[in-house]
């Protein structure tokens, strides 16, 4: 009975997919019930075993064609979020793509940051930095860690709707994949995510 409000892309990291051993990413529907303001606290005996990554999320603006390229999806774009994904596994053993596809590519909740900008208002997407901060340490990753460029990603997710006989409706937000290994995000810990020239966007675990 959720609203569908956008779609979450998994495994568009090759590193992912080698340790997955498949050639493709996989997708799944978000509810406007998994989008979570930024600093709000996320229960985590709500979930089973938590785990947080830094992502770039796209608004749709209009239709994109299947084959379309990284400039004809850009010219598509809206907005660009700074993101953190909060994903989530029914499964304690190591899995396949089709579990995965199964538990919804993992999708439980959303955290956009604040005041999204245009693509054309920040650097080329595949080169945007972004430092994830999280307790005991941080890492680094830049927008070409989800398959080159996110527009990419998001070109892939248009083939692959369309193969369903399905496609993106303007105001789709798309998470493009994360950009870092996922953290643990457990009661007491503050995650963040900071990308060049947008706000920085942090979860809260209690």
């Amino acid at each position: 009975g959720g609203r569908v409000v956008g779609i979450n892309l998994g495994l568009t990291s090759k590193v992912k997919r080698d340790a997955r051993g498949t050639r493709e990413p996989v997708y799944g529907r978000i509810t406007a019930d998994m989008l979570v303001s930024s600093g709000q606290p996320i229960p985590v005996a709500e979930l089973i075993h938590p785990r947080a990554e830094p992502e770039l999320a796209l608004v749709v603006g209009r239709p994109i064609p299947p084959g379309a390229s990284v400039a004809t999806v850009l010219a598509a774009i809206d907005a660009v979020h700074p993101a953190i994904e909060v994903a989530d596994s029914r499964y304690a053993e190591p899995f396949r793509l089709v579990d995965s596809v199964a538990d919804n590519a993992g999708a439980a909740r959303v955290v956009l940051g604040d005041r999204p900008r245009k693509p054309t208002e920040l650097v080329d997407l595949h080169v945007l930095g972004c430092v994830f901060g999280f307790d005991g340490g941080f890492d680094t990753a830049a927008g070409g860690a989800a398959m080159g460029h996110p527009a990419a990603a998001l070109a892939w997710l248009v083939g692959a709707l369309a193969a369903r006989d399905d496609r993106l409706e303007p105001g789709t937000v798309v998470l493009t994949g994360g950009l870092t290994a996922p953290v643990p995000l457990r009661a007491g810990d503050r995650i963040t995510a900071e990308v060049d020239g947008l706000d920085p966007v942090e979860v809260r675990g209690e």
